[in-house]
């Protein structure tokens, strides 16, 4: 009977212990994208006080479409990394989306737009749930599978590209156009990213199959546990993105006109990166999509400004790869904070 009486309590003991768990967390990534901010803002200032061109109007608007792919594609792999899984195949589905984009309006000049972009979507979200089936049905470990369909994924395309180049020429105007429009001063891809970014965002705080897909990074076999269908969350996850980095095929192909079938050849290492230094734990169950897209500014910046300040392309990758181990040691961290935070509290009782 004791137990009973006092058991409803515990139960209130372990959920304000996870709420106050969940709140330092919250705190210590919110810290980690206003410190991106602050290093992108720092490195801007000093490239620009070396370098005057590197503000000029056509380097910011390279800028922002620099960033522009590479934020999309992190926005589906923050979804996968929240969820303790990886997706290595997002630069391959981003390349076979491009050359069928590109193939498209080849066979068919006078194809809608919109058309084309729903293919290239689609052919990226098929690729998608070809990797979600095979680790949420099979349980296979997404590292081994997307490792599989990054070589499979990328050889179809280079079956079907056969050597074949795609030229600007070839594709209609008005596609192009959108690769280089702007808005007030904005590029129209750019202003594509933002919204990608924004409503990834708001689903993934306000709906609660987005937040499930935090508890199941968090403790996969708790979630399991709980109720949450684990393996539809990962799959859908996936699903997500591969179809935003099908979208961003499309983007690219708008982008650059010139296609073959080494669009996107080894960007999944800094899709990984972007979303790791934009604060989502690479252990799984925390961090945003704003921290990711974040993440691919900074990367882009870092791109631009080292040749500007004229260092060695080789610090460049070194730059990416220091911050990429910073990253993962905050996480590290955070972990053990954590971890000390939970084992203080019940030590006392709280």
């Amino acid at each position: 009977m004791t137990s009973l009486g006092t058991r409803p309590d515990a139960d209130a003991a372990t959920l304000a212990s996870r709420g106050a768990t969940a709140r330092i967390a919250q705190r210590w990534f919110v810290a980690r994208e206003l410190g991106i901010v602050l290093a992108l803002s720092l490195l801007v200032a000093v490239t620009a006080s070396a370098n005057s061109r590197f503000l000029s109007a056509q380097s910011i608007k390279d800028l922002l479409l620099g960033f522009t792919i590479l934020a999309i594609v992190a926005v589906g792999q923050a979804v996968v990394i929240i969820t303790r899984n990886v997706d290595l195949s997002v630069g391959s589905i981003l390349g076979l989306s491009t050359f069928a984009t590109g193939s498209l309006f080849l066979a068919a000049p006078s194809v809608p737009i919109p058309i084309a972009f729903v293919v290239g979507t689609l052919l990226g979200a098929v690729c998608g749930a070809v990797n979600g089936a095979l680790i949420s049905a099979a349980r296979v470990p997404a590292l081994v599978v997307t490792l599989g369909t990054l070589y499979v994924f990328r050889g179809i395309d280079y079956t079907w590209a056969k050597g074949r180049q795609i030229n600007a020429a070839d594709m209609p105007d008005g596609f192009l156009r959108l690769g280089t429009a702007t808005v007030l001063g904005v590029p129209v891809l750019t202003l594509c990213a933002l919204a990608v970014v924004m409503v990834a965002g708001f689903y993934l705080r306000s709906y609660r199959s987005g937040r499930e897909l935090y508890a199941i990074g968090s403790d996969p076999a708790a979630a399991r546990l709980s109720g949450i269908a684990v393996g539809r969350r990962v799959f859908a996850a996936f699903v997500t993105s591969g179809t935003l980095a099908g979208l961003a095929g499309v983007l690219y192909a708008a982008r650059f006109g010139t296609l073959d079938a080494n669009a996107g050849l080894g960007s999944e290492l800094n899709v990984v990166a972007a979303v790791v230094i934009g604060g989502v734990a690479i252990f799984g169950g925390s961090g945003s999509v704003y921290g990711a897209a974040l993440g691919a500014v900074l990367l882009t910046t870092i791109g631009a400004a080292l040749p500007a300040l004229g260092v060695n392309p080789f610090w460049q990758r070194a730059a990416v790869g220091a911050l990429l181990l910073a990253a993962i040691g905050l996480d590290r961290a955070l972990a053990v904070r954590v971890a000390s935070r939970l084992r203080g509290r019940r030590a006392r009782g709280d």
